[in-house]
């Protein structure tokens, strides 16, 4: 199984509609970040499927070493720039 690749090192303001199931990219290699568009096919990582609570901004994960997936908590502090686009170590 592959590790997820990181990102980006800052969140990803998207504008959710509540009720709507989401799929929130858990592998880092989606072209469609922070959402899923099939890439993380044959690495044995899947994306995170979740329903919207309310209608507004969120700020979801890129940098994918969140503790509250798919939402930011500020984890991406602690990624730097030479390590995106690389497997978390």
């Amino acid at each position: 199984m592959s590790k997820p690749i990181i990102a980006a090192n800052s969140p990803s303001g998207v504008e959710l509609v509540a009720g709507k199931n989401y799929a929130f990219c858990a592998c880092g290699r989606s072209l469609e970040q922070p959402f899923c568009d099939g890439s993380h096919g044959g690495t044995g990582l899947f994306p995170m499927v979740f329903r919207a609570e309310k209608d507004g901004i969120a700020y979801l994960c890129r940098c994918k070493t969140t503790g509250n997936a798919p939402f930011c908590d500020g984890s991406h502090d602690n990624v730097s720039a030479d390590q995106v686009d690389r497997e978390i170590s």
